[in-house]
């Protein structure tokens, strides 16, 4: 399908399967489609705490590989990609304590893999953050709710100089 702009272009707009199969008549209201999604969702939470764990072991595991060896750019990738699951999944299933200890340990594998120094302290203190997102009292919290362990996670990856500080002029860089 073509339009005319105002500059005398056509401008084409690609006719997709997806956008084909969209317009076609019948289907599910939009109301009903969430509705079923929530109810997935529902019945996935009950196998996530099996899956989470699952997903930590892994983690942890490749951690303890990058531990015994600084420069193993495998192990890095393999703890970049459980965590990033666990950051991806995790605030979906109602775990957004755990999505933000992903997050900011995801941006600190970031930065081993392009390079950065290693610094075991750093990761066991996310390490430590992800043990304790994880245990009932605190499985539901969102980070406002622990403002001491979100700030003190964001301070450890500033003092490691992963992440530079947004505001300079209260560190004194």
């Amino acid at each position: 399908m073509a339009k005319k702009s105002d500059t005398g272009s056509n401008l084409f707009y690609p006719d997709t399967r997806f956008e084909r199969l969209a317009r076609r008549p019948g289907g599910v209201e939009r109301d009903a489609a969430l509705e079923r999604a929530q109810a997935a969702v529902d019945d996935m939470k009950s196998d996530f705490s099996v899956w989470i764990d699952n997903e930590f072991a892994t983690l942890n595991a490749s951690l303890k590989e990058i531990d015994s060896a600084p420069g193993n750019k495998r192990a890095m990738e393999r703890a970049f990609h459980s965590c990033a699951q666990l950051r991806d999944v995790s605030g979906t299933m109602g775990y957004e304590l755990v999505t933000f200890v992903a997050k900011t340990l995801c941006d600190i594998l970031e930065a081993y893999i392009a390079g950065a120094a290693y610094d075991k302290d750093v990761v066991e203190c996310h390490s430590n953050a992800f043990m304790l997102a994880r245990m009932e009292q605190y499985r539901h919290l969102t980070p406002e709710q622990v403002p001491e362990m979100t700030a003190g996670l964001l301070r450890v990856v500033e003092i490691a100089s992963i992440i530079p500080s947004k505001n300079p002029s209260k560190t004194g860089r």
